[in-house]
């Protein structure tokens, strides 16, 4: 008898230990749209077929366009949204702990040390848009070719050990250009290949729309923690012709770099964009290149950086604007190992 009651005083242990683990795990796990009040699953099923997938992207909605989306009542959804900002905690903080929040940025190189020192020392930052601008031939989708290497890298190496999505708007990408990459690195090229996930844009529409399939792909578990965009302007410049239209391409540009920068927020991911250039008439002096996107996509970047060809076919990188870093300019060379220091 006293061996029986030891075995089931056994079961009924392992048991009680089982059912105090539940509750842990449910205060761990993250919260989703369904912990909202008045949000069930059909609702949180509408939410998502209109891009909101978690709880940030529900708080920063006005209860108007939630009640719009959704198909609920606007008290309903003042209460979503309430709920949703109470748990994320959207106030204001001090100093430190935003400094303690941005600790787990992580930086990517981009081959080139003196590059990376023109940057603050580590190369691409996440949570951030650099945008690269400069004529034919000054390097911009070189660099975006050896960020979707490097970013594959361990965090050793100067990598962030995830994937690439790379918006590819005027067929620029190249298979070919990444295996050589890998190679020269050292790299599995089929691998590299195989974390770079690449779309054709072919208009505006889709270009904004794919923003929208790499928040789905992140939540389906992919470790995306680089985006590059080359070219972010060519759709809006081709599709928005002339003065007349211009009011129109800038709030939509405006908008599609609002969406870039939510998402390398929300998900704690590096955004690179390429971006076309015109000769400003106006300039009597020095040089003429101009950015396309105007004073929109210039307060949206975070880092701006001019590109052009230097002298013995050296590219020179020229960081224009950046909230904590000064004017400066460097030289690098594009080489078979994609970006780097060293003369080919």
């Amino acid at each position: 008898m006293a061996v029986k009651k030891t075995e089931v005083e056994k079961i009924k242990d392992a048991v009680e230990g089982e059912e105090k683990k539940i509750p842990k795990k449910k205060i761990e796990k993250e919260p989703e749209l369904t912990d909202l009040p008045g949000i069930g699953p059909a609702v949180a099923a509408k939410l998502e077929t209109a891009g909101v997938y978690d709880l940030m992207s529900l708080a920063v909605m006005s209860p108007a366009v939630l009640s719009d989306t959704a198909g609920v009542s606007a008290g309903v959804a003042r209460k979503a949204i309430q709920a949703a900002r109470d748990l994320l905690d959207l106030g204001f903080t001090d100093g430190m702990s935003f400094a303690k929040k941005r600790s787990n940025a992580s930086f990517i190189t981009t081959g080139s040390k003196a590059f990376d020192d023109l940057l603050g020392g580590r190369g691409l930052e996440s949570r951030a848009i650099t945008e690269a601008y400069g004529a034919y031939g000054s390097g911009k989708t070189q660099l975006g070719s050896t960020l979707a290497v490097n970013v594959q890298m361990p965090l050793e190496k100067g990598g962030a050990n995830g994937k690439c999505v790379f918006i590819d708007t005027e067929g620029t990408f190249r298979p070919a250009r990444i295996k050589q990459i890998s190679e020269k690195l050292g790299a599995n090229p089929e691998k590299v290949l195989q974390n770079i996930l690449v779309a054709r844009a072919f208009n505006s529409d889709h270009q904004m729309l794919l923003l929208e399939k790499v928040g789905e792909m992140i939540k389906e578990g992919e470790p995306i923690k680089l985006v590059i965009v080359d070219s972010l302007t060519a759709h809006f410049r081709a599709e928005f012709a002339g003065r007349g239209q211009l009011a129109d391409r800038q709030q939509k540009l405006n908008r599609y770099m609002h969406d870039l920068m939510k998402l390398a927020e929300t998900h704690n991911l590096a955004v690179y964009v390429t971006n076309q250039v015109m000769a400003n008439p106006a300039q009597m002096f020095g040089d003429p290149t101009t950015a396309i996107g105007g004073n929109i996509v210039g307060h949206a970047s975070t880092y701006r950086i001019y590109l052009r060809r230097g002298k013995q076919g050296s590219r020179v990188a020229k960081l224009v604007d950046s909230p904590n870093l000064p004017d400066n300019e460097t030289v690098f060379w594009v080489t078979d190992a994609g970006v780097g220091d060293d003369k080919p």
